[in-house]
């Protein structure tokens, strides 16, 4: 998966287990991002919906969620794989601005991006491998990228996977169904149908994803927009439809609250951190008067972001910003009937899983 903020890489373990002690077949994944839970949902033999606001997201849901990995032709696949590794590199959108005007990647892996992403474009956008051609793309582009994660800023100096070659390599499928749905949260809650899992792990604060990782929105449109600054953003990532309520301080609390109110589910489970514009006594009682029977709380101590351990620097190598604390706590509520969410808390208890480092 992409490097990605937020990532529940560390928490997957503890909700597949929550996922497995409700006893869910059907799941959703609201405000899926990398996927990530939604797949490992899916790998649980779960029929799942994930949805985002972002179309890249929207891009590794289909391919990790809607796919089927028993339906899919390897051999083919590969074959398409390696046509388009050894297309020969041509330096366009993508290299000039990520790899000249600015410094996320090297150009002679931008020429190659630029080639393949073209050749997607023009010959392979009605070809039934397409969404998984794209993300083998951008998997490999994070590869080779030189940031620490996020595209608000690159390294002063080329990180040392910045100088691999890119190699597009074939995702991880899996096997089940799935479905990806794009859209706002707060729209799409309400067309989803009742499910037995509900998992849901909204924005935390005003950092948009739009912007934070604006590469993957323009590689996946492909729609070369005009950009600004020294990151190289959209220009349409000013515009108020790119903004999202959760990441308004004042407008979040109440959004979020209409988002659990409208969650058809019997087990509902929220993550979120302890840093968050909303108290946990609020979500617990927006959970409760959802309809919920019970609601539980479980708190892991989680890693936090790079920037946060290293300090902030600007695009002089300055120092501008203090090392932040090094932990903060993710929280996970579940919600549901009194003798679910108990016996949920057992499994989880009795196994001593913790986040994965």
């Amino acid at each position: 998966m992409i490097k990605y903020l937020g990532s529940k890489r560390t928490l997957v373990g503890v909700l597949g287990a929550i996922a497995q002690a409700s006893e869910a077949k059907t799941a959703v994944d609201l405000f899926t991002g990398t996927t990530r839970v939604a797949g490992e949902f899916k790998r649980m033999g779960l029929s799942v919906i994930a949805s985002d606001s972002a179309t890249y997201s929207d891009v590794l849901g289909k391919c990790y969620l809607e796919t089927d990995a028993n339906q899919v032709n390897m051999a083919a696949l590969q074959e398409k794989i390696d046509y388009l590794s050894g297309l020969p590199g041509v330096p366009g959108y993508f290299t000039e601005h990520f790899c000249e005007d600015a410094r996320f990647f090297q150009p002679k892996n931008g020429i190659r991006i630029d080639a393949i992403r073209d050749e997607l474009e023009k010959n392979f956008q009605n070809d039934s491998d397409y969404y998984i051609l794209l993300t083998s793309l951008m998997l490999a582009a994070d590869k080779v990228d030189s940031t620490t994660g996020q595209h608000m800023a690159y390294l002063k100096s080329w990180s040392h996977r910045a100088g691999n070659e890119l190699e597009l390599k074939i995702p991880d499928l899996i096997p089940g169904t799935g479905k990806s749905i794009l859209g706002l949260a707060e729209n799409v809650v309400k067309d989803l149908p009742e499910v037995d899992l509900f998992y849901m792990d909204p924005p935390y604060n005003q950092h948009r994803y739009f912007t934070n990782y604006h590469i993957w929105e323009t590689l996946v449109r492909w729609d070369k927009p005009p950009v600004y600054g020294v990151a190289m953003k959209r220009l349409d990532s000013r515009s108020s439809v790119n903004h999202s309520v959760f990441n308004k301080r004042r407008k979040m609390p109440g959004a979020f609250k209409d988002v659990i109110a409208n969650a058809k589910a019997k087990t509902l489970v929220v993550s979120y951190n302890n840093e968050s514009w909303v108290e946990p006594i609020d979500i617990a009682e927006a959970m409760l008067q959802a309809g919920h029977e019970s609601v539980a709380l479980l708190e892991f101590d989680y890693k936090r972001y790079i920037g946060s351990q290293i300090g902030i620097y600007n695009k002089s190598g300055a120092k501008v910003g203090a090392v932040g604390e090094r932990l903060n706590k993710e929280l996970i509520f579940i919600a549901g009937e009194t003798f679910r969410v108990e016996a949920i808390e057992q499994v989880v208890a009795g196994r001593g899983i913790e986040p994965r480092t």
